[in-house]
């Protein structure tokens, strides 16, 4: 099956769809793999391959089609995993088109504000016992201070201090100090016991599929289980929601996780949540200001030192008030930038 199924990811009358974790390939599947499948010739399938990237975000399961299996027993819009071959997988293929590509800040239609808040008490719903074992250390079920202290440590133990040295000068000049995770764990609160459940962890437009009135949401490599207002923070501040639709959510979300039976999921909500918030904006700073560097062409002209420092600033504005951070003015940014780049050993 294997030798079958790596022919598809030769044919030339595929698609290409990368991302920061996986590339993808989107190819009809041949009748003779279908037949082996138990899945119907022709339908689009998608050949997802692992990509080699700086890690910056947990992921305690790592293969990604364990966890799969337990989420579409009981999510069955989500696209399921065919079979995994290790080193890359085929998947499923959900017919539609990424939010996203729909208007990356237009509000979201109410009906699928609704879908999404359901979509979240249906997998805070998948049993604990269909899923991968936890690892050793995982925090205690309800133990949600702990679970946020596990966060914070993962983002200074394997994001920020790991490339400190390769962003050391870069990370100074903007005014992130060496200690800002470790004072911001300090600050954080003690918060309000609530049940674990699984975590998608990464609901923003581009993993938002949407066909008709239907959608599905897809990616589900960073899923963790915890905290459920960790959840809904990530969703809040990567859907990039206007105020409206920010407390909208909130509300609908509180709404359907009471529906289901898990009001105990909600306990807290009008304050830890805004902890979540913080560490969310807090920790994405080390990645997007390391993405935008790393993306600097080994020749970077004006224009491209404008992306990286408008994209700079605004990680740097989002976080400053949870790292307490003294943001410098857009100029400065873009001379740190210009160092930063011109003192690569490649760069000269």
């Amino acid at each position: 099956m294997r030798s079958l199924a790596a022919e598809h990811r030769k044919r030339p009358d595929g698609k290409v769809v990368t991302g920061y974790h996986n590339s993808n390939y989107i190819v009809p599947l041949g009748w003779r793999l279908a037949l082996l499948l138990g899945t119907r010739p022709r339908a689009r399938v998608k050949c997802r391959t692992p990509m080699q990237a700086v890690e910056v975000v947990p992921r305690i399961w790592p293969r990604e089609n364990e966890v799969l299996a337990a989420v579409t027993r009981h999510l069955e819009e989500v696209p399921r995993c065919l079979v995994d071959f290790g080193d890359w997988s085929m998947h499923a293929y959900h017919a539609g088109d990424p939010l996203s590509e729909r208007g990356p800040q237009l509000p979201v239609a109410p009906v699928l504000l609704q879908g999404l808040a359901e979509f979240f008490a249906r997998t805070a719903a998948i049993p604990k016992s269909e899923l991968p074992p936890l690892r050793p250390d995982w925090p205690d079920d309800g133990d949600t201070t702990g679970f946020l202290h596990w966060l914070i440590d993962f983002t200074e133990n394997w994001v920020h201090r790991p490339h400190r040295e390769h962003f050391a000068t870069l990370f100074e000049a903007v005014g992130i100090r060496p200690h800002a995770m470790a004072d911001f764990k300090n600050r954080s609160p003690r918060l309000a016991e609530r049940p674990f459940c699984l975590l998608h962890t990464d609901v923003h437009r581009a993993n938002i599929i949407v066909d008709g009135d239907d959608f599905a949401v897809i990616d589900w490599e960073l899923a963790l289980y915890g905290d459920p207002l960790h959840d809904l923070a990530t969703h809040l501040v990567r859907m990039d929601y206007d105020k409206d639709q920010h407390v909208k959510m909130r509300a609908l979300w509180r709404a359907e996780m009471e529906r289901a039976g898990f009001a105990a999921h909600t306990v807290g909500l009008d304050t830890d949540l805004q902890a979540y918030l913080d560490f969310e904006y807090a920790q994405s700073v080390f990645p997007d200001i390391m993405r935008a560097a790393l993306a600097l062409p080994a020749r970077a002209m004006s224009d491209d030192f404008d992306v990286a420092t408008e994209q700079t600033f605004r990680a740097l504005g989002r976080a400053a008030e949870p790292l307490e951070l003294d943001v410098p003015d857009r100029r400065k940014v873009e001379a740190a930038l210009r160092d930063w780049h011109a003192a690569l050993p490649d760069r000269g």
